[in-house]
């Protein structure tokens, strides 16, 4: 007879209450019991990336992760951040850039992508090469996937820049127009 430990926690905003088993590990506990697929198990040893989900807003590994140790914490999958539309931008550009095949990797690829473009918006190219080598794809290599990731950084950085000059320009008019008045 196995044991369960009843967790509660938050998947993508919602509150959970789950019996699981203590040696089940959260990416199982994601796709068996809650039915979110799109975190995938790869090796099963936290090399791969494919299991990549955030933990209180750190990307962790799910296959290193125990679904126990996620008690009283919150858990946001790829489907988390795609429902919300946080990777739309990414998404398009891995269609675009082909940076997806059989699309096994693709979820944690996202999540990876996604951390990197909040933690470093001024990220080069390098730092992206070296931030999604953490992520395995066996289908694609990793030059679409890396433009794919750097076409949303320039995107970004484009629209912050053309956000800033309106908002200039919005501010010259009010100026104006209160020293015409």
């Amino acid at each position: 007879m196995t044991s369960t430990h009843t967790i509660h926690l938050s998947v993508n905003g919602q509150a959970r209450q789950c019996a699981v088993a203590p040696r089940q590990h959260l990416v199982d506990f994601l796709r068996e019991d809650l039915g979110l697929t799109g975190s995938h198990l790869g090796c099963e040893h936290g090399v791969c990336g494919a299991c990549s989900v955030r933990l209180d807003g750190q990307v962790v590994r799910g296959c290193l992760v125990l679904a126990v140790q996620a008690d009283g914490r919150s858990v946001e999958t790829i489907e988390g951040l795609t429902d919300g539309g946080t990777v739309r931008d990414l998404q398009d550009a891995f269609v675009a850039r082909n940076a997806l095949q059989c699309g096994y990797c693709t979820p944690g690829m996202l999540m990876a992508a996604a951390e990197l473009l909040h933690a470093q918006p001024n990220a080069s190219r390098e730092d992206v090469r070296v931030w999604m080598s953490g992520n395995y794809c066996r289908c694609t290599g990793y030059q679409a996937i890396v433009d794919a990731v750097c076409d949303v950084l320039i995107s970004r950085k484009a629209a912050e820049v053309s956000s800033s000059l309106k908002l200039a320009a919005l501010q010259q008019a009010v100026t104006q127009q209160g020293k015409t008045a």
